[in-house]
């Protein structure tokens, strides 16, 4: 009696495992939903909608792009967390949400570690320090010379957790006082510079090129280390500014809920570092002023922890006390 019911549950659990499997080798059966953080015209967008034309090509089923901005990350994250590990909601996500955040604020509405499937790493993204154009200010010493002079005037806005982190640490590092005024998204804190709301703030090239080139806005100074080949003409900060050490860069890749089958992962990830390798791809994403690297699903948890403790260095260096 007991060796036929071990065998029924023997018998049980192989035919679950088979079920999984071919639910598995069955996905794509549906939309694919990509959530982003961030608005429409950010880079993340740019980069998802991207992708998600790509993977539609590759499996023949929609890949469709929802945008959840605000909350710096929060609604987003936390929507990619609590969702089914099937493979039917994943997150492009930045080092805001996995990277910034968890050292940001005193509690989080989702781990950035055990509540995601690493599935693949797509960029990194330089950041620029810019002004309105119709600002004086011509170089980095001339900002913060006007800043000296003018203490209780000056302000910088961000919309993710790199803007807000290289601000502080901007401010802390050349001893200005001016205040952080936080938005939704890139897009709306260029349009609060253009319009005199803000004095100076920290985006990403992708979603700021288009007004560089338009003469709306004016790129002062590259927050890497050293100069960088995707804007050759800009100096850095730490050499300009005199503040060894700035560096500070933007990554993005792609997550899903954790415990995702690994088939299913698997198949992503392999999908996905091979479009983001394809020359054509790698040209697009470096006009946008992004640096191509592209990494498995193995090689991105390891980054991603890496990533976690790196963050939390910039941030304690910075000055900024978690909320």
């Amino acid at each position: 009696m007991r060796s036929m019911q071990l065998r029924r549950g023997v018998l049980m659990g192989l035919m679950v495992l088979a079920c999984g499997s071919v639910f598995s080798q069955a996905w794509p059966a549906k939309p694919v939903k990509i959530v982003t953080a961030f608005a429409a015209g950010s880079a993340s967008d740019i980069v998802a909608r991207m992708l998600a034309q790509e993977l539609q090509a590759e499996f023949g089923q929609a890949f469709v792009v929802e945008n959840k901005p605000g909350a710096s990350g929060f609604i987003a994250a936390e929507l990619v967390a609590k969702a089914p590990a099937d493979g039917y909601t994943l997150l492009l996500s930045t080092n805001t949400i996995n990277s910034g955040n968890p050292h940001l604020f005193k509690k989080l509405p989702y781990d950035p570690l055990k509540d995601f499937t690493p599935i693949a790493r797509v960029c990194n993204f330089l950041f620029v320090l810019a002004v309105s154009a119709d600002q004086p200010i011509k170089s980095v010493a001339d900002l913060t010379a006007y800043a000296k002079a003018n203490p209780t005037k000056m302000s910088f806005g961000y919309g993710n957790s790199t803007g807000q982190i290289a601000g502080a640490a901007f401010n802390n590092l050349a001893g200005l006082n001016a205040l952080a005024v936080p938005y939704k998204s890139s897009p709306q804190t260029m349009t609060a510079l253009i319009g005199g709301e803000i004095s100076y703030l920290f985006v990403d090239l992708a979603s700021s090129q288009a007004l560089l080139k338009a003469g709306r806005l004016r790129a002062l100074a590259v927050t890497t280390e050293s100069r960088s080949k995707l804007a050759p003409d800009l100096p850095t900060i730490a050499a300009s500014a005199n503040l060894p050490g700035f560096d500070l860069a933007a990554w993005v890749g792609i997550l899903g809920p954790a415990a995702m089958p690994a088939d299913i992962t698997n198949r992503l990830s392999n999908s996905i570092t091979r479009i983001v390798g394809r020359k054509d791809i790698i040209d697009k994403l470096t006009s946008m002023g992004a640096d191509v690297s592209p990494a498995s699903a193995a090689e991105f948890q390891v980054y991603m922890n890496q990533q976690f403790v790196a963050w939390r260095d910039k941030i304690k260096a910075a000055g900024i006390q978690p909320e």
